[in-house]
């Protein structure tokens, strides 16, 4: 398959096959009839021969059916991500010989992973298997969807990419990034087309509303039924720049009838709906008008493409001109515009050397960093780092954006640190400026409406909302048995009988991304890191006799973000005291044992250390050997 070309292979469907099995034998028992007429005419049917054959012979065939049914393979479900974070999500689909993966997303590291850049699936569980995947699909281009395609793509054996014109747009932007990475083979699709993954899966794609263009949920035809993956999804009825949800073509997927439904769980605790776009712009109306002689600077998501042109139609409007800072803005920006998914008239922006000659009130700036990022713009506007922009009395800084959990008190001291420039500052809780792109309770209750499932799998969010969204499918009066709280990594598997959720793992630990490196920052040097940022560390030199381990000279000690030494010299001169004792301990006729010297050394350092601080630094003993 090639680039740019529409797969519009035709799948004639099985007239044995039975997508629902529930349904099966009702069908045998009350074969239908015309309302008001005559009987179905009864096939005809072959006189059975006079002697029947023996049991004996029977047997063969039959064994043989029941051993064919036996090996009919199940459908087997994990996640690689997303089940117990946001981001890093990845679900995979196996049935045989049949590898179907959703999403392939990176996750951004919490406030303890110092150093990382961000996290991505791990995908041991997939090695050896490579040829049989049969292509990735991409429900949207958000990075905790699109962000792990160049690090693992080519060790998936670069499978094809099934996605939409955007999504594919930030896939090979972003592959220009990593020079290394092969070149993706993308396949555009669109709604309701119908592409055949092997010989057990067929995958149509049904539009929906998310907060960036190009979105849509997976419907995934299986032997034992038609799962539907939602991807990242909400119900906008007026929303900007394409069409709302398609609720009929979603309807006629519960019409069939749905086995399974992996639903976005993002908001699952709110109840209500969404607010539409609509409503946002309104809202960000009303700041235009409201300040006439200020500059208003934005801070948002550069990938969130419907509020960008929200801030571009209103900037016309009010005769304002725009500049964009971040380079992700800007990649996100051009890749839009260049598909026609994003609308102005040429010369609304503006060079960053004629910023200074426009008067305030004719300058509007959209910028990334409304989560507080230490090196986005808005970071560096805050802090006066930035080399354009300098705040002053009078500046409106809006934060159309809502705050990532486990942000937020990185939010609060971005928030402080504008404030105390004089400038006014507008949020989301403030005014309604802006809308969520994920599914509220009531939008979660109309897709199971809509599509009917059997069984429910809430998905994309901490352990927490995964069970939120679950007690609502309970109270819509689906059974308990019925709804899997899954596990990363915990096997679901599927068959005539319909769903389980099995106790089977496969391996979903964290692969860091440190730079350049993929996987090599280990747990354990993760932790590492939180000890030396906790309690700092403790390094010992000492100088000894290669032959007899004897100390030579006075060891010496540096401390680094553990106490400061001319502070602290009673402390450290008992710690040097300690060190001389454990080398004058060594037997003299011995040879020195580096390895023993260094581990008794940081044992016996670091419980006095513990004993006399209450803390834990890390104790780097380092011996010179003469």
């Amino acid at each position: 398959m090639t680039e740019n070309t529409f797969v519009t292979k035709s799948v004639r469907s099985n007239p044995t096959h039975n997508p629902h099995p529930r349904r099966r034998s009702s069908l045998r028992r009350h074969p239908p009839r015309r309302v008001g007429g005559p009987s179905l005419r009864a096939p005809k049917i072959a006189p059975a021969p006079a002697t029947a054959p023996p049991a004996e012979a029977l047997r063969p065939i039959l064994q043989k059916i029941g051993l064919a049914r036996r090996e009919r393979p199940k459908v087997l479900v994990y996640a690689l991500g997303g089940l117990e974070e946001i981001g890093r999500n990845c679900t995979v689909f196996e049935c045989g010989d049949d590898i179907v993966i959703v999403d392939l997303g990176l996750q951004f590291p919490e406030e303890d992973m110092h150093g990382i850049d961000y996290i991505i699936p791990n995908i041991a569980s997939l090695r050896g298997k490579e040829k049989n995947i049969r292509g990735l699909i991409i429900t949207h281009g958000h990075m905790d969807h699109v962000g792990g395609i160049p690090h693992l793509l080519g060790k998936l054996g670069n499978p094809p990419i099934f996605t939409a014109p955007l999504s594919a747009g930030i896939i090979r932007e972003r592959r220009d990034e990593f020079r290394n990475a092969p070149k993706p083979n993308i396949v555009l699709v669109k709604t309701k087309m119908k592409v055949a993954l092997g010989k057990h899966f067929v995958f149509e794609p049904f539009h929906i509303n998310h907060n960036i263009t190009d979105s849509y949920g997976v419907a995934l035809q299986t032997p034992y039924g038609l799962m539907l993956h939602t991807g990242d999804f909400k119900f906008d009825y007026t929303p900007v720049n394409e069409e709302p949800a398609d609720l009929e073509h979603i309807r006629s997927f519960g019409d069939k009838g749905v086995l399974a439904l992996f639903s976005d769980s993002t908001d699952a605790e709110y109840p209500g709906h969404q607010i539409s776009e609509q409503q946002v712009f309104a809202e960000l109306e009303k700041i235009f008008a409201s300040n006439p002689q200020g500059r208003l600077i934005f801070g948002t998501f550069a990938s969130l493409l419907t509020r960008i042109q929200h801030l571009l139609t209103l900037s016309e409007k009010y005769g304002r001109r725009v500049l964009l800072q971040g380079r992700s803005m800007l990649m996100y920006t051009e890749i839009a515009h260049e598909l026609g998914y994003l609308k102005y008239k040429q010369g609304i922006f503006i060079e960053e050397k004629e910023f200074n000659r426009l008067p305030d009130n004719k300058v509007t700036i959209i910028c990334t960093g409304a989560q507080g990022e230490k090196n986005a713009q808005l970071m560096r506007i805050a802090n006066s780092e930035h080399r354009l922009i300098s705040l002053k009395k009078g500046d409106a800084i809006i934060f159309s954006s809502s705050v990532i959990p486990g942000n937020e008190r990185t939010v609060q001291s971005l928030k402080d640190a504008l404030i105390r420039h004089g400038a006014k500052i507008f949020h989301y809780k403030f005014m309604d400026i802006h809308a969520g792109g994920h599914a509220k309770q009531e939008e979660l209750k109309l897709m199971m409406q809509l599509t009917q499932p059997r069984h429910l799998i809430p998905v994309h969010g901490n352990r927490y909302m995964l069970q939120e969204h679950a007690e609502l499918a309970k109270s819509t009066g689906m059974k308990n048995e019925n709804v899997f709280v899954a596990d990363n990594g915990q096997i679901m598997e599927f068959d005539e009988k319909g769903g389980r959720l099995t106790d089977r793992y496969v391996p979903t630990d964290y692969v860091m991304v440190d730079g350049l490196g993929v996987g090599d920052v280990s747990e354990i040097v993760l932790r590492d890191r939180q000890q030396l940022a906790a309690d700092g560390m403790f390094v010992v030199i000492a100088t000894i006799d290669r032959r007899t381990g004897a100390l030579v000279g006075s060891p010496d000690i540096i401390s680094r973000g553990f106490v400061y030494l001319k502070e602290s010299r009673e402390l450290i001169e008992r710690a040097r005291n300690l060190v001389r004792r454990i080398l004058k301990d060594t037997d003299p006729k011995s040879p020195a044992f580096e390895d023993h010297l260094k581990n008794k050394i940081r044992n016996e350092v670091g419980q006095f250390l513990y004993t006399a601080t209450r803390r834990r630094p890390m104790v780097l003993p380092v011996l010179i050997e003469v």
